[in-house]
């Protein structure tokens, strides 16, 4: 490994670290979905229509999450206080202890754990403008580089020879390109899974005559971006929604999402599997930790960093195996 290398593994982890220590992980990640977006939307001869087509794809798809928001802000609470308390009678009909009596202790539990976090209004307008300024940098960054990937100004470097700054910003751009790639495996693997989950759900969904259908298909997507726990959560509110129905629907539910999760063990192995080829508890520690230091974001990136130094070191181990050491061989005039 030459000097140029080291130095380049130092400060790429070293931003990764930052990316964690600052909480930029909603940055991170819209920058990295909107580069494999404009990806998709590429053209050969025009770098002007993809952008423009993705920026119509942005605008779009901000419109839905701001509605779907709304939606949900105004229909979950329903939801809650409609199936906890048939949940809750059905659970002491059969002597099932639940950690909740009512929606008002469930309600309250949650603003209890928001104030942690949140302790006055003026530092949630903080955040949230924040994280509003991340999102819009995240749409803004691949669009530049993706007119233009050079660490200089000008888009086609002049030949000279190369400087120190040259030689590792050349290799700054693999691990970056070697990240993006593995953001690309992971989260089109997670995307078909999910997109084979909602549909499957979707159906479900319309076949029992489910209420607030398009709003729960929507969650399931959503949710399904989220390994492991994402399904934990959306498979509780179609429950829920279920015994709002009656305790049978909600059974059924239940038996019917039992099914696809085990459908999603099958496709994980299948195409996620194929593709990263983690186990489950070192993705569950990922998500842990990913949770911990970056939030929802973290959880998203965690496969994502996982897969990216697999593929690092097993890229430095091949090429350890192929280059061995020389060995120094003794002759009579000494050492060559």
């Amino acid at each position: 490994m030459t000097r140029t290398v080291r130095i380049s593994y130092v400060i790429f982890i070293l931003l990764i670290a930052l990316v964690a220590w600052l909480n930029l992980g909603a940055f991170l990640l819209t920058a990295l979905f909107g580069y494999l977006a404009l990806q998709v939307f590429s053209f050969r001869r025009s770098k002007m229509l993809s952008v423009a087509i993705y920026l119509v794809v942005v605008i779009i798809i901000i419109s839905g999450l701001v509605y779907f928001s709304s939606l949900a802000y105004r229909t979950l609470p329903k939801i809650a206080e409609t199936s906890i308390p048939a949940m809750v009678g059905f659970a002491e009909k059969n002597g099932i202890q639940l950690p909740f009596t009512d929606y008002a202790s469930l309600k309250n539990a949650a603003q209890d754990e928001a104030t942690q976090g949140l302790a006055t209004i003026g530092q949630y307008v903080k955040l949230a403008s924040f994280r509003l300024v991340l999102l819009l940098a995240g749409l803004v960054v691949p669009v530049s580089i993706f007119l233009n990937s050079s660490w200089t100004a000008e888009s086609h470097t002049p030949e000279t020879p190369d400087d120190l700054y040259t030689a590792i910003t050349r290799e700054l751009t693999i691990r970056f390109k070697t990240l993006y790639q593995s953001f690309a495996k992971v989260i089109g693997a997670q995307l078909v899974i999910s997109a084979i989950n909602t549909a499957l759900t979707a159906i479900f969904l319309t076949i029992n005559g489910y209420p607030y259908a398009p709003l729960l298909v929507i969650l399931v997507f959503l949710c399904g971006l989220l390994p492991i726990v994402g399904n934990l959560i959306s498979n509780i509110v179609i429950v829920g929604v279920g015994f709002t129905i009656s305790p049978r629907a909600g059974i059924v539910a239940l038996i019917f999402l039992v099914v696809i999760h085990k459908l999603e063990y099958f496709l994980n192995s299948k195409i996620i599997g194929k593709r990263i080829n983690s186990p489950m508890w070192l993705t569950l520690i990922g998500l842990l930790v990913g949770e911990r230091l970056m939030g929802i974001p973290g959880m998203v990136l965690a496969p994502v960093v996982l897969h990216y130094i697999k593929v690092e070191v097993s890229a430095y181990r091949t090429l350890q195996e192929a280059c061995p050491p020389v060995e120094p061989r003794i002759s009579s005039g000494g050492l060559s």
